[in-house]
């Protein structure tokens, strides 16, 4: 759907016979040969060379100059081959006389070298792309390769009999031989064929040589040996060695123009029919003919002559073209895209351009050469696609040279909803294939309308021979078409596309209005635009074109009012090369170097409005809100894409950001900047968020915003054109075929702007036409919709739809009381139209509310069930088609009311009880004897097996508990069985039965082993003995012998019980209690001495023994245990001495590690087989290097399996710090932690010892000393231990460094995310354990 445009051209005159030209790439400098014929028979060749570096304006200037020996048997052009050798740094010219000269480009007139001579001339040469070989067909027909030295590869004779090395093995099939004659018998199949095989009259005779993209292959194009009676052109495929490869099908009327498709599928010659020994077909047919490598056909298209515009008479008029014309040249541009072809016509030679596209060729441009200043029709002496860039051509004539620069556009409607019509318009030779995405999608090379232009001869400029329109626009306000011929000719087409389906023609174009520019003849129009005025109904048509020679554009305005032309408005822009908008922009240009810029033509003032970092093909002028700025009015902005895939927005000569660097298309529409991206995308931007990127510095983001939508598209896509009104996103994909797309970010806009407008029906069936979550409409403006309810019924009355509206409302993400607000408000208003109409509307009103009010539904048809019972037959099946059928009946049955249920049954074909007692769930006899045995029951018991039945036990208790007193020891067994000891004590609270209700709950907390809870329920039942029971257990000995004094327990029990508490006691480590209950309730003074000690508590054991005067405990007890304790204590000081000094040795280790070896350290060994990798699948795959990271796997069907068990678990090995992971750090230094809890806690063993030994003898005081000694030493290496450890080393500046391949940055990124441990685990407080030294051990 692309077509050429015209970008830029240049010209300049050199008064020579100029014959060829060669580009140098490095210094952009072009070179240009002429010849000249002297007396003595040789010619004296001339080069001239311009730099194009900067400005294409610059004088040419003589390079350098030789003389050759004049051919006589071939063209006037002596130089048959001119090339720049980029190595060598010099011009090889190969001359028709057989001279092979190289001229030095360094020195200014440097004498030239000839490196060899044929004396039999030279009839073609060629130069692979790489420049390394050349091949040469000499005047005795020998194929000839030299290397850039000039040294022979190989040279073998042009004429062989065998077909290659690639000959293909043939068994006959599909052969005349194999074919059934009928009558004719097999001599018919064995007679030779009569066809003849000839020559064009029109061929040259001349051999053609041309190279593969790749330097690997070329191919030979030469005529048969002059001995054969009946000449014809034969195709031969070399190796760059010069071996054979293959030999083409001989071929009827083949002529002499020859390319090879850089990208090497193809190659390309003419073929000629209707004429003795040429193609089998029509006179005058004259077709592109392909062949593959191995010289078999491969398609064809024809020209189309009867558009030919230099077309002659013929031989009648003595030019030597038997068809008034012949193809010259073909020559392929660099990326395989465009084929040019050199048509020399009678009446001047013309260049055309074809592109091809789903099998079909069209016709996309025609130059046609400038005519003589004699008068004689304009020729071309020759033809130069850019090597490097694509759509670059040059072109010569005897005296002149001119560059195109061309580009790739997309003609598209930019009219503006609710007209929007997305037509695009194609050009194929003279005819446009236009097609409204709007109303249809036609794939290519079909179109809705073919537009057949057959310009005014009358107002055809005579200097123009070319038939092809160079540019078409669509008028944005009106359904019109502007198209534009390059010699100045315009028509205006009214289309009166059909924007609504309906029969008749979906376009019905009429030509308006039909003229010509005024002015230069001379000037080369290339684009045009068309708008409507604001302030009349008149249309201004803008052209814009390029007088040959002239540094400025030339401009016109035309006025066109009531179908014809009123006014012209013609000058000149202060630039060469200049682009028009696209749209409907007033007075805005863009100069070749990207400036936007204003122009007064009055005034001549031109006022830059913005500004690209370089030229946009396409350029578009949108409106955006200031950023930071209350001011609601909108600032215009400039969109532009540029050759080099990078789109800008300027909105200020100053202010030019990158929006992407890797744009392939782009469209703007309903409010969106949309391009896609060479990395298969297609970005949504939205207008609004535009000015965000003037807030940041200049630069392209990696990262798109968040609120820009990507979409993934196939490879290759490309944009066509965005169609607003129906949401839709055309692309093209590289093959040729269409693909329309409905993006959601259009979508939305469109469906936001309807519910803004209050049209919810549009926006409902948007959203089901295009799949979206229906939920939209309320997210959008909940309160506009709850006052807009009424107007919402009114718009969409069908209740199915409104069934889906409220049902996908329900599965919505909000919160239970939004949805239930949003369901009241939909069946009030549905209530007040049509209670009948709406039933299940409102039925899903009541059921999709979170939880479901099910019981609401079933009362609505019992309202219903006597006045309207055909209604409430359907409600039900459909209520049932809403809820599971059992849930329904459940729900019935729970209401008490067996009508209902046997409605709901009966409707349903289930009965309740299939479950449980295995009945047919179809048999209604099967389930109505259950029915009446429950109707049998008392009310309340009857309610409660319905109750029991549905599981809800609470309210089958509450039930059982009103069936009567007579039924208490079944419910106190129904409480035990289902635990509803809570609801049974507030059901029986203040009764005769409460007690044992507590009883019962009592026992039960018992089992399940919560002693103290079951003591109080105990307590408060008035059961002692068991309260005594679970106090015990519980270890509540306080509690447990204030009720046993006040049940008076005997003492010698009490004393039983107190030793047996002790014991308990002193299991648990709670050695106080136990010496204080063996001293209060025991009576034994020896054993709670021995506690309290055991406890570390040896000031209460010596008050006690001072307290009842047993100073022989002292002796016996206390002496003995502190020095016991004493050594405890040194013993942990010991172990905690060797953990921190092993821990903090290890923790150096990995902090050396960590730093030396990081990669070893997080366990990422350097694979070097991943450096290239740059996706990774996503299905699932071993463990690696950087998954260790990762709390779950990447595959999505092993995470979902994960439980919370085993997550616990993943937890608890995460934290279980085995040696050599990543988490061994932090496992230490919560260790460490640890570590000081426990020294802290044995300070305080230490103050509570200490000054007992100091009091004992003076072995215990020497004890006490080393002690304390050793304490302080060990605190004080641990102070400088918790120092070291959590001190933080500096983090190293490695911001610049990018780590190479996909694991290291994987890793890179792991490890950057990655918390540091000191910043997990804080350092712990040492300082806790303060005054526990005894100072007179210091002093002794």
């Amino acid at each position: 759907m692309r077509n050429l445009a015209l970008i830029s051209s240049w010209d300049s005159s050199l008064p020579l016979n100029i014959t060829s030209t060669t580009i140098d790439l490095d210094d952009n400098v072009i070179y240009v040969s002429s010849e000249r014929n002297d007396l003595d028979g040789e010619v004296e060749v001339e080069l001239w060379k311009m730099d194009q570096s900067g400005s294409v304006d610059k004088p040419f200037s003589r390079a350098a100059s030789f003389r050759t020996v004049i051919a006589t048997n071939g063209p006037d052009v002596q130089t048959v081959s001119l090339r720049y050798v980029a190595e060598s740094r010099r011009i090889a010219a190969i001359t028709r006389g057989g001279d092979v000269i190289m001229i030095s480009i360094d020195e200014e007139n440097a004498p030239f070298e000839i490196e060899g001579s044929f004396d039999s001339g030279i009839l073609a040469a060629s130069w692979s792309p790489d420049e390394s070989v050349v091949a040469i067909v000499t005047g005795e027909h020998k194929l000839i390769l030299l290397t850039t030295l000039f040294d022979v590869l190989s040279e073998a004779p042009l004429y062989v009999e065998e077909f290659g090395e690639d000959a293909p093995i043939n068994v006959g099939w599909g052969s005349k031989q194999t074919q059934f004659h009928g009558s004719l018998g097999k001599a018919a199949a064995q007679a030779p064929s009569t066809s003849k095989i000839g020559i064009s009259p029109d061929d040259d005779n001349l051999p053609r040589i041309s190279w593969r993209g790749d330097g690997a292959f070329f191919v030979v194009s030469s005529l048969s040996p002059s001995s054969n009676s009946q000449p014809h052109r034969t195709l031969r495929v070399y190796d760059r060695q010069g071996v054979l490869q293959s030999t083409s099908e001989e071929i009827a009327g083949l002529e002499h123009s020859l390319a090879w498709r850089p990208s090497g599928n193809l190659i390309v010659s003419t073929q000629r029919f209707g004429f003795e020994g040429g193609g089998a077909g029509r006179e005058g047919r004259h077709d592109i003919i392909f062949f593959e490598r191995n010289g078999l056909r491969h398609g064809e298209f024809s020209l189309r002559t009867e558009q030919l515009g230099v077309k002659g008479k013929g031989v009648d008029n003595g030019r030597g073209r038997r068809w008034g014309y012949k193809v010259r040249e073909l020559a392929w541009n660099a990326d395989s895209n465009v084929l040019a072809v050199w048509i020399e016509g009678d009446d001047g030679d013309v260049v055309q351009f074809w592109t091809t596209g789903n099998y079909h060729w069209y016709l996309k441009h025609e130059i046609a050469a400038p005519s003589s200043s004699s008068g004689e029709p304009g020729r071309f002496t020759s033809l130069s696609w850019h090597p490097e860039l694509a759509l670059q051509i040059t072109l010569t004539t005897s005296s002149q040279i001119i560059y195109r620069v061309y580009s790739w556009d997309t003609f598209v409607s930019f009219s503006q909803p609710p007209h929007d019509s997305g037509a695009v318009a194609v050009l194929d030779g003279s005819n446009i294939l236009l097609t409204p995405f709007r109303s249809q999608n036609v794939p290519p090379p079909m179109s809705s309308c073919q537009l057949s232009l057959s310009p005014d001869p009358s107002l055809l400029s005579s200097r123009s021979s070319a038939q092809t329109p160079v540019h078409v626009s669509f008028s944005p306000e009106t359904d019109d078409l502007v198209v534009l011929w390059e010699s100045g000719y315009i028509e205006i087409w009214a289309l009166r596309t059909r924007l609504v389906p309906g029969p008749g023609k979906i376009m019905d174009p009429t030509r308006l209005l039909s003229f010509s520019v005024k002015g230069d003849a001379d000037t080369q129009w290339r684009q045009i635009s068309m708008r409507k005025e604001s302030t009349s109904p008149n249309s201004i048509v803008t052209v814009l074109g390029t007088v040959p020679g002239s540094l400025k554009d030339a401009l016109a305005v035309i006025s066109v009012a009531e179908g014809a032309v009123s006014d012209t408005v013609s000058f000149q822009l202060p630039y060469r090369n200049c682009r028009l908008f696209s749209g409907s922009v007033n007075g805005i240009y863009q100069s070749p170097y990207g400036e936007l810029f204003q122009y007064s033509p009055g005034d001549e003032v031109s006022m830059p409005v913005g500004r690209f970092s370089e030229f946009c093909v396409q350029a578009h002028t949108v409106t955006i809100p200031l950023a930071n700025s209350d001011d609601s009015s909108p600032q215009p902005a400039y969109i532009g894409l540029a050759k080099s895939g990078k789109i800008y927005i300027s909105r200020s000569e100053e202010e030019t950001r990158t929006l992407s660097t890797n744009a392939t298309s782009l469209a703007i529409a309903s409010g969106f900047v949309i391009f896609t991206t060479s990395t298969h995308e297609a970005i949504f931007a939205p207008l609004d968020t535009l000015p965000r990127l003037f807030e940041q510095a200049e630069g392209v983001s990696k990262e798109i915003p968040s609120d820009w939508s990507p979409r993934r598209i196939e490879r290759g896509s490309r944009i066509v054109v965005a169609v607003p009104s129906t949401m839709s996103l055309v692309l093209q994909m590289p093959r040729g075929n269409l693909e329309t797309i409905n993006p959601r970010p259009l979508v939305m806009q469109v469906v936001k702007q309807d519910l803004d407008a209050g049209n919810y029906r549009k926006a409902f069936f948007a959203c089901r036409k295009h799949r979206i979550d229906l939920n939209v409409i309320v997210d959008h403006d909940q309160g506009a919709l709850m006052q807009n309810i009424s107007s919402f019924v009114d718009q969409i009355p069908e209740v199915d739809h409104l069934n889906l509206f409220l049902t996908l409302i329900g599965r919505g993400q909000r919160s239970p009381e939004t949805i239930a607000a949003l369901c009241d408000a939909f069946r009030v208003e549905l209530e007040k139209r049509d209670l009948t109409k709406y039933v299940n509307s409102i039925l899903t009103a009541h059921v999709i509310k979170t939880p479901p009010d099910h019981e609401a539904g079933l009362a609505l048809l019992l309202r219903l069930r006597d006045s309207d019972p055909e209604v409430v037959e359907d409600a039900v099946k459909y209520i049932i088609f809403l809820i599971d059928a059992e849930r329904l009946f459940d729900t019935a049955l729970g209401m008490y009311d067996f009508s209902l249920v046997i409605m709901i049954a009966q409707h349903a074909q289930k009965v309740f009880l299939a479950k449980a007692l295995l009945l047919h769930p179809h048999d209604p006899r099967e389930y109505l004897p259950f029915l009446r045995e429950l109707r049998a029951l008392e009310k309340f018991y009857q309610r409660f097996r319905i109750d029991d039945h549905l599981k809800r036990y609470e309210s089958a208790l509450k039930n059982l508990s009103l069936a009567g007193p007579e039924r208490f020891d079944e419910a106190v067994a129904y409480v035990e069985r289902h635990r509803l000891y809570e609801s049974a004590l507030s059901i029986w609270k203040e009764t005769e039965q409460y007690e044992d209700i507590l009883n019962s709950y009592g026992d039960w907390l018992f089992e399940r082993r919560e002693f103290r809870q079951a003591a109080s329920v105990f307590v408060q039942a008035k059961k002692v003995f068991k309260a005594m029971i679970a106090h015990e257990k519980a270890l509540e000995w306080q509690e447990l012998f204030d009720l046993a004094v006040l049940d008076g327990m005997a003492e010698d029990d009490i004393i039983a019980m107190g030793y047996r508490v002790a014991e308990d006691l002193s299991s648990k480590k709670r050695f106080s209690e136990a010496g204080r209950v063996l001293l209060d309730y025991s009576k034994d003074i020896r054993e709670a001495v021995v506690a309290f000690v055991h406890g570390n508590s040896f000031s209460e054991a010596r008050r006690i023994i001072s307290l009842n005067s047993m100073p022989e405990l002292l002796e016996d007890v206390i002496h003995p245990a502190s020095l016991e304790s004493r050594a405890q204590i040194a013993e942990d000081i010991g172990e905690m001495r060797e953990q921190i000094r092993k821990q903090l040795a290890r923790l150096r280790e990995l902090r050396i590690k960590k730093i030396e070896e990081p990669d070893a350290f997080y366990g990422a060994e350097d694979n070097v087989a991943l450096h290239n990798v740059d996706v990774m699948t996503d299905v699932s795959m071993p463990a690696t290097a950087f998954t260790r990271y990762t709390v779950a796997p990447t595959s999505a069907s092993r995470s979902s399996r994960r439980t919370s068990r085993s997550k616990r678990k993943m937890e608890r090995k995460v934290g279980s710090g085995r040696k050599g992971t990543v988490d061994e750090e932090e496992y230490l230094l919560r260790s460490v932690t640890k570590l000081v809890e426990r020294f802290v806690a044995t300070q305080g063993e230490a103050r509570n010892l200490l000054p007992h030994l100091f009091q004992f003898s003076e072995e215990h005081r020497q004890e006490g000393a080393e002690l304390q000694n050793d304490v302080a030493k060990f605190e004080l290496e641990l102070r400088e231990g918790l120092d070291e450890i959590w001190t933080r080393i500096p983090a190293e500046d490695e911001a610049d460094a990018i780590p190479d391949g996909l694991q290291a940055r994987m890793v890179e990124r792991e490890k950057n995310k990655a918390v540091n441990p000191l910043e997990k685990v804080p350092k712990p407080d040492i300082s806790q354990g303060k005054d526990w030294r005894v100072n007179l051990f210091d002093l002794n």
